[in-house]
């Protein structure tokens, strides 16, 4: 683990500064007016956030793929990035996104409400294959829920201002947005560190697991909130910003033990650093309108789930 926390360490802490200076206007701070105002309230912000976000989105696919054994498991099978988008979608139809925090908090709303029907449904078993399908229900309910809203926008400019946050971008934050979504990612990167342990015994089978001592409806709770809070507070702040969780933990694997604990920092490290590159590359993109973040790591992500799939498909014959 050492190595790969330290590996992803030093290039963030090279790539932040870059990414302050970076944007479709090239900061230089000994000659460019109000460098120290653009960098401090623009620049600084939208780069913590997306450190912030990557660090919860990373941390919560290493979990999400500890506790399915699956390697194309992803945060977005819990439902709860679904329910928090849904959330956010109700505010933007009802025009309550104009106050700047209960966008963020109708978000906040909608992925707590995802937690509480997993747990209502497969909390108190702790089985994987109904808790994968209480997920996937989750996911579905609140896509055709969000589709729905679509459908009957008040508006054209309501429809329009759906469809784009959904699409995820770090665009216009602030300082407001990362003291929103922080405490709830940090909060969450440490509920699921509690896991951690319980993650590993549950790699060499459930009986083996519950004979060391581990609680699965326990550790399913943990999951739950921890990847709630994590992915929750990352869409109410940013929207959908996907594969995150998918791609982090098949990049980091190589360089520890595999065992879900070790994986969990340098996954959160990583994360962020993702994240953080892929926010600067969309911004000096030379195009008419910034690309959305959230379309760039899917075309990112894509490519990359499909070459995952033949790559096992290949294993297994």
């Amino acid at each position: 683990m050492n190595r790969a926390v330290g590996i992803f360490a030093v290039l963030l802490i090279i790539a932040l500064p870059l990414s302050l200076l970076a944007g479709r206007v090239w900061i230089d701070p000994a000659t460019t007016p109000n460098s120290t105002l653009i960098l401090m309230e623009l620049r600084l912000p939208r780069s913590l956030l997306a450190i912030v976000i990557g660090a919860g989105l990373g941390a919560a696919g290493a979990a999400m793929q500890g506790y399915l054994r699956n390697p194309l498991a992803d945060p977005g099978l819990f439902g709860i990035a679904p329910g928090a988008a849904l959330g956010a979608v109700v505010a933007l139809w009802f025009g309550y996104a104009a106050s700047p925090y209960l966008l963020p908090l109708f978000a906040l709303i909608g992925a707590g409400g995802a937690m509480g029907l997993l747990a209502l449904i497969a909390g108190r078993t702790g089985g994987i294959a109904l808790f994968t399908l209480a997920g996937l229900m989750v996911a579905s309910l609140a896509g055709a829920l969000t589709a729905l809203a679509i459908s009957l926008a008040p508006n054209a400019f309501a429809m329009s201002e759906i469809v784009l946050w959904l699409n995820g971008a770090l665009t216009d934050r602030s300082w407001r947005e990362v003291w929103v979504a922080t405490p709830l990612i940090v909060l969450g990167i440490g509920v699921l560190a509690a896991s951690s342990k319980s993650l590993d015994a549950l790699t060499l089978g459930n009986d083996v697991a519950r004979s060391l001592g581990v609680n699965p409806a326990k550790l399913l709770w943990l999951l739950i909130a921890g990847v709630g809070l994590t992915v929750g507070a990352s869409v109410a702040v940013a929207g959908i910003i996907g594969f995150v969780g998918l791609i982090v933990p098949h990049l980091v694997r190589p360089l520890t033990d595999r065992r879900p604990s070790q994986l969990l920092l340098p996954s959160a490290l990583a994360g962020a650093l993702l994240v953080l590159v892929a926010d600067s590359v969309v911004r000096v993109l030379p195009l008419v309108t910034e690309l959305r973040l959230g379309i760039a790591l899917s075309l990112l992500g894509a490519p990359f789930f499909l070459w995952l799939l033949l790559r096992m498909r290949r294993g297994a014959l």
